[in-house]
């Protein structure tokens, strides 16, 4: 008997429901662990590209070359990693690894640490253009009562700009779901690897990955109207009340 279109998608979720399963959890545990860390590496790097080059009689000082070094190559590793597709990155970091320093690292390890440093590329713009967009009167405010530039991001620029930078970061995350299909190329055992399993196994194409695309989308779309709620959290309610101002007007002023 032959099976149509339907029998085989209920078939591919009955027989190997478990198989997609596995794979989305490895998915969402890779995007979630990887932009977690890629956001950290690029909030380190997006405060350290926002220090000033410190200089002495109009020249650098020894700190400030070695802080101008740190710049060039933290500028050298965006380009790179903003520069080359992940999956290229996937197969240089993970056979690189083993061919020229001899460490085999697990597939899930291996995995995280491609997403980490790929998001971090992306993050540290991200950060630096959120700092960027505060006001520099507040910096400017913050180092005339004394603050160093390290609580100056702390206290001052920083709870400003990850707020900006939030719709930035729930993007991030999405593409990362998405991306993390390029590392069955090393045989990550993601959604759409176990998709190609399952399209070896039963010798069908359309019905499988049509079900992987479709878990996609829940996944996507699901994240981001979560994101969207919590930037509507942040934003506060929109019919709050001006509280009255204690000053005396002028006109009270005037009449005493």
């Amino acid at each position: 008997m032959q099976r149509g279109f339907w029998d085989w998608v209920f078939f591919i979720i009955d027989r190997y429901g478990v198989w997609l399963l596995r794979g989305t959890g490895t998915t969402l545990l890779v995007a979630i662990t990887g932009t977690i860390i890629g956001f950290a590496i690029g909030l380190v790097i997006g405060i350290v590209r926002t220090i000033p080059i410190p200089t002495q009689n109009g020249r650098r000082t020894l700190a400030g070359m070695a802080l101008r070094a740190a710049h060039m190559l933290l500028g050298a590793y965006i380009e790179v990693f903003r520069g080359t597709p992940m999956i290229v990155q996937a197969m240089v970091i993970y056979y690189g690894l083993q061919e020229f320093f001899g460490i085999d690292l697990k597939t899930m390890t291996a995995a995280i640490v491609i997403v980490s440093i790929n998001t971090g590329s992306y993050m540290s713009e991200i950060v630096r253009g959120g700092i960027d967009s505060i006001d520099p009167g507040q910096s400017e405010a913050a180092q005339a009562i004394g603050m160093t530039h390290f609580q100056k991001m702390l206290y001052v620029v920083l709870p400003q700009a990850i707020r900006n930078i939030l719709p930035a970061t729930g993007n991030e995350f999405i593409i990362n779901i998405k991306d993390t299909s390029v590392l069955n190329v090393i045989s990550v055992t993601e959604l759409f690897f176990m998709t190609k399993s399952i399209k070896g196994a039963i010798f069908r194409t359309y019905e499988p990955f049509l079900i992987c695309a479709v878990i996609y989308l829940v996944l996507t779309y699901s994240i981001s109207r979560i994101l969207r709620a919590i930037e509507k959290k942040l934003d506060g309610p929109k019919d709050y009340t001006v509280l009255q101002s204690s000053t005396m007007p002028n006109s009270q002023l005037s009449a005493k």
